[in-house]
């Protein structure tokens, strides 16, 4: 199979997986939103999770990202450290874990309440189980990622989306409210996490023969690298949650449900984009190591051009039918989330293009760069949260996002544009080909939205404006019916 090939398969089974675990999680934000919980319950809930993504951040200090680089790198040439990588992370993952969770159940109540969230200390205190099944979980993910079998990563995505939802629901439904919904979190990271954790060491730790000796100076370089990553990591987590925190300490819970809601929505749309980053981000390190950057070239620029040819026209429909779409599928309740979702459509586009280039620079090893643009673009965020959420209320926190994630995006692609010198005038040509059709598919949309009254002509409404887009971007040449097929099939 050609690198290309293996591309293609590893996306395929990456966005399989993406589309369960997303699936799941937009079938659970329905139901727990609609049906089963409150704003305030809702927002709690999130706000809690928002609180502990930051803490786990201390549980793994960037290691994960670091030897899945790294583990790309041995794999090929020299496996007998493989074996030495994984005991070393694993080892200092478990001592990490340890401290962070000692300290969390010591002080959970007292984190609560001077966040302003009393009502949130069960969660807290359920979050030392909660960052521990968390932690394998996704460590399994990166890792399989580092040793490019990106099926297994799906299968254990697809496991804690799946086992998300039948257990917060099933929870919930037997009287247990929003925590019962946190527990379901909780157990289902923890059959990913053992089931991840199974497959890395049967089917890879066990399958590699140690070396005589651990390579000089390895475990240091894996842990110096893990200093930058945790910087971007630590940036990109607290850029993402610090807001949700934020609203909750200026406002209220109801407050953290709408902006929550709003970037889950988010979220989902951007499944594609996350599963092709996620897919061709090693092979940039392979063909870096190898000396092949006139095909890393390509195959960014051809990933760019399709996240934006999706993207764009994907967002400005987002912001036109945001108002019908929250307030039929959601309810009325939800209405106050309306102007939230619109200026995070804007982020779509933005995340989408991070999505696809952030771990491709781990691979390139520019993750010291990266990990600066992201620290500083934090700092800003953080900032605009504090200036904009008490004078403008939960809107004030997309702006914030949307602003400062800009900047972020546009560092990202100039240090890619170093590594890879990426043909700039061909991409902005192509890039105003591709607002141009979005433009006319946005007119259309436009003139049939006033007319939509049900969920059955919010549908249509939306099919139209995707079949106009995908007839003006074959007639522009954009799409190749015959490659979409070949990638389909």
């Amino acid at each position: 199979m050609n690198r290309e090939d293996h591309i293609v398969h590893g996306f395929k089974a990456t966005l399989v997986a993406r589309a369960i675990y997303m699936l799941s999680s937009a079938l659970l934000m329905f139901v727990l939103a609609r049906y089963l919980l409150d704003p305030n319950e809702y927002g709690t809930l999130y706000w809690a999770i928002g609180v502990l993504a930051i803490i786990q951040l201390f549980a793994d200090l960037g290691l994960s990202r670091s030897v899945a680089r790294y583990l790309s790198e041995y794999r090929e040439t020299d496996p007998g450290q493989v074996p030495y990588l994984l005991k070393t992370t694993v080892a200092t993952k478990l001592v990490l874990i340890s401290f962070v969770t000692y300290v969390l159940l010591l002080y959970h109540e007292w984190i609560a309440t001077v966040l302003g969230e009393p009502e949130a200390v069960p969660f807290l205190a359920a979050g030392v189980l909660y960052l521990v099944a968390f932690s394998f979980s996704t460590f399994s993910q990166v890792a399989f990622q580092g040793f490019n079998h990106l099926g297994y990563s799906a299968i254990v995505q697809a496991i804690s989306g799946a086992g998300r939802l039948l257990f917060a629901v099933g929870f919930v439904l037997a009287g247990l409210g929003a925590l019962g919904a946190f527990f379901g979190y909780i157990v289902g990271y923890a059959l990913a996490g053992v089931i991840g954790m199974g497959i890395l060491y049967y089917g890879f730790y066990r399958r590699y023969d140690a070396a005589d000796e651990y390579e000089d100076g390895l475990s240091r370089r894996l842990l110096e690298y893990s200093v930058p990553l945790t910087a971007t990591q630590s940036a990109n987590v607290i850029d993402k949650q610090i807001d949700i925190v934020l609203v909750g300490l200026f406002l209220n819970p109801a407050a953290v449900a709408f902006y929550t809601l709003s970037k889950q929505i988010s979220d989902f749309v951007l499944a594609p984009a996350e599963s092709l980053g996620f897919t061709i981000s090693p092979n940039f390190g392979e063909q870096k190591a190898a000396g092949e950057l006139e095909k890393a070239r390509r195959i960014y620029e051809t990933s760019l051009t399709n996240v934006l040819l999706l993207y764009i026209p994907a967002a400005v429909g987002l912001a036109i039918v945001a108002g019908p779409f929250l307030t039929m599928i959601f309810g009325t309740d939800y209405a106050a989330a309306v102007p939230v979702l619109q200026v995070l459509a804007g982020f779509v586009v933005l995340q989408a293009i991070t999505n696809l280039t952030s771990d491709s620079l781990d691979y390139l090893g520019r993750a010291r760069a990266r990990a600066m643009a992201k620290g500083a673009t934090a700092v800003a965020n953080f900032g605009l949260n504090i200036l904009l959420i008490p004078w403008i209320g939960v809107v004030g926190a997309a702006i914030a996002t949307v602003a400062t994630h800009t900047v972020y995006v546009a560092v990202n692609l100039y240090v890619v544009h170093t590594e890879l010198d990426l043909n700039v005038v061909r991409l902005a040509r192509t890039t105003g080909l591709i607002c141009a059709i979005t433009g006319v598919m946005a007119v259309t949309v436009l003139l049939v939205t006033p007319l939509v009254s049900s969920l059955f002509m919010l549908g249509g409404a939306i099919a139209l404006g995707a079949i106009t887009w995908a007839l003006l971007a074959v007639v522009s040449g954009l799409v190749d019916p015959g490659q979409v097929r070949s990638v389909i099939s």
